[in-house]
């Protein structure tokens, strides 16, 4: 048990890098391509933040563990809301003034019901996985018509000076992108192993490893760069890294492990993890969408999505260990 615990470590700590490094190459290398700074937000760093996850899925069904696949994408998404923007709007309240990110709420909650639809059989087929990814490459289509037409957007200003403010010569940009995909590949494999072999000692499902360990490790780059970006003020950098990465899980990462390993999924996805995850993505929608205005996530919000996190994982320890 000693040795898969110090590769989950080991492999968590190198993804964080990994990511971190990915992301900063891909934002860099885009800029010097010419690429508007909101698309650059919406769209490089979305998916830089989303690496994790992609990764750490596809190895996963490809080996035959499907349900770590499957709790890595909808417990990031919990993680995501509760953990990171719970902790984020606890540290500095978070205002809302992009008109873009306000349309990805919507989107948000509607990805959340087609998730329950396909569920609904207790199984992901691959016909569901490829009708995911046929909806992310239209979605992304939709989101590079918005790059370009919204360039005085605040998340593009607020990318802008970001790129401004940090600029990476290009040749440094190339090298951070490749090395860091490459050690985003090793490092996965490292984790999924050793996440596999902690399940199988402890006798838990694969499920519940990727739901809560696997979960949380994959979803450091977007607490760092939400952190980042909320003590600089960026506060729609920090809720569209969450948005974007909450998109890109529902439907690319469900969709790549699915469509590699179709997917048997027990009752307590639909009525638990994918329920706590909606009911999640209902109070974001409620907390920042500003009926009347500008919207914002202050403390207490912020404390009482944290609560729920809390809550969500000891309901969880106790149905699996019976703690």
């Amino acid at each position: 048990m000693l040795i898969p615990l110090l590769a989950v470590v080991a492999g968590l700590i190198v993804l964080v890098w990994s990511a971190d490094q990915f992301v900063d190459g891909a934002a860099g290398t885009a800029g010097h391509l010419g690429m508007p700074p909101l698309l650059i937000g919406m769209v490089i760093v979305g998916f830089g933040t989303s690496a994790p996850e992609m990764v750490v899925s596809a190895l996963a069904a490809s080996q035959g563990n499907p349900g770590i696949a499957l709790g890595n994408a909808y417990g990031s998404n919990i993680t995501n809301i509760a953990l990171i923007i719970g902790t984020t709007a606890l540290i500095s309240p978070i205002a809302v003034h992009s008109q873009v990110l306000r349309k990805e709420l919507p989107i948000l909650l509607l990805l959340c019901a087609l998730a329950a639809y396909q569920l609904w059989d207790g199984h992901v087929s691959r016909a569901d996985a490829w009708v995911l990814l046929a909806l992310f490459a239209g979605l992304m289509g939709w989101t590079i018509v918005q790059g370009w037409r919204n360039k005085t957007d605040v998340l593009g200003n607020e990318m802008a000076q970001e790129l401004s403010t940090h600029p990476t010569p290009l040749p440094k940009a190339l090298i951070r992108l490749f090395v860091g995909l490459a050690l985003l590949i090793a490092s996965s494999r490292l984790l999924v192993w050793g996440a596999v072999e902690i399940a199988q000692g402890l006798g838990v499902s694969d499920l519940v490893i990727g739901l809560t360990i696997i979960a949380i490790g994959t979803s450091l780059p977007e607490l760092a760069s939400s952190l980042a970006a909320t003590r600089k003020g960026e506060h729609d950098i920090a809720l569209g890294n969450i948005l974007g990465s909450n998109v890109f899980n529902t439907l690319a990462v469900v969709g790549i492990a699915g469509a590699i390993q179709p997917m048997t999924v027990g009752s307590e996805v639909l009525n638990r993890d994918l329920l706590v995850m909606t009911a999640l993505t209902l109070l974001l929608f409620v907390f920042c969408y500003g009926f009347r205005g500008p919207g914002r996530i202050n403390r207490f919000e912020g404390a009482f999505l944290l609560v729920c996190y809390i809550g969500y994982n000891t309901y969880l320890a106790k149905t699996v260990f019976g703690l």
